[in-house]
């Protein structure tokens, strides 16, 4: 099978398309061929070793001292079920899922392996295209502002980096659990964000982030520009932080109503968000391009720093 490959540590350019062997499923496993899947900024950090501040090494000491380990990146993809394992009685040949891989990474390719715990079906009315990006902010977001903060009717939720995957998931799943949703981006995003469902928009590009305010009930930071001390200062008494994007410092200090770290992969997330997607609920704003070779590409629109929600590459029909 085809995969794109990344090499030591460095821009898009380090990526190269390949023949590599086809994985073999074990008996809890399945073979998945992949017909979409997403470029995250997950994987544009791997890709460059470029990492939150203080992460830097014991990132390379999991992932690759020079370059990734395991040279397949790509989280999540969306596909039809080629072969199963032994085990597997869930799921047969020719089902359509969608799923995340976690740290085992891979889904970068014409074949992907993946524990069937891990995947769910693909709803019928749903695109490949759109299931597969609806997962990796779609779960973060979920994770953080159900899970964690427990956002409820009424709140004010402030979200910082509005208009990327995490973002985009944060402000339509932030109003769906009844919050007003504030909106930070760049003004040219400003009709997305107030599309998605956004009361107002705040562009970071003329407005100092010391002139937000302070009246917030939560703050979510989906990009890695709020620290924990300046966070604090956006929220109101007794308000709740997110930092979806931490450095090792603020991770660390993450206690009481600062939150951060990884969020889970759980079907049943996958499940609900497939789900408000196919009914409408939830856009996972997503842009195609088509074809493995288009990668590289990818990582540079990540890199730029311009990517609107949810970046996708189409491998197959």
């Amino acid at each position: 099978m085809q995969a794109a490959l990344a090499g030591r540590y460095g821009p898009p350019e380090t990526l190269r398309i390949a023949e590599i062997p086809t994985p073999e499923p074990r008996a809890h496993e399945v073979l998945v061929r992949v017909v979409a899947t997403p470029v995250t900024a997950g994987d544009a950090r791997i890709r460059a070793g470029r990492f939150p501040r203080g992460f830097g090494l014991p990132a390379r000491l999991a992932l690759g001292l020079r370059g990734p380990r395991r040279r397949v990146l790509g989280a999540v993809c969306s596909g039809v079920i080629e072969r199963t394992g032994s085990a597997v009685d869930r799921f047969a040949p020719g089902d359509a899922v969608v799923g995340m891989t976690g740290g085992r990474m891979g889904a970068h390719a014409e074949y992907a392996v993946i524990d069937a715990e891990r995947l769910v079906p693909k709803p019928v009315a749903l695109s490949h295209d759109a299931a597969a990006a609806a997962l990796f902010g779609g779960t973060t977001a979920l994770y953080f502002l159900r899970d964690r903060v427990g956002l409820h009717t009424g709140q004010r939720l402030l979200v910082n980096g509005a208009s990327g995957s995490v973002g985009s998931a944060a402000v339509q799943l932030g109003r769906a659990l009844g919050a007003e949703v504030t909106a930070v981006t760049s003004g040219r995003n400003r009709e997305l964000a107030t599309e998605l469902g956004a009361a107002e928009v705040i562009d970071y590009t003329t407005t100092p982030i010391v002139e937000w305010g302070g009246d917030s009930d939560v703050v979510f930071d989906a990009v890695g520009t709020i620290t924990r001390s300046s966070g604090q200062r956006l929220l109101a008494p007794g308000g709740a932080l997110v930092l979806a994007v931490a450095s090792l410092a603020d991770t660390i200090r993450a206690r009481g109503r600062v939150f951060a770290g990884p969020a889970p992969e759980r079907a049943a997330d996958f499940e609900l968000l497939l789900d408000l997607v196919a009914r409408g609920r939830f856009d996972p704003v997503v842009r195609t391009l088509d074809g493995l070779d288009a990668i590289p590409e990818a990582h540079r629109i990540v890199d730029s720093g311009r990517k609107i929600g949810n970046l996708v590459v189409r491998l197959a029909e």
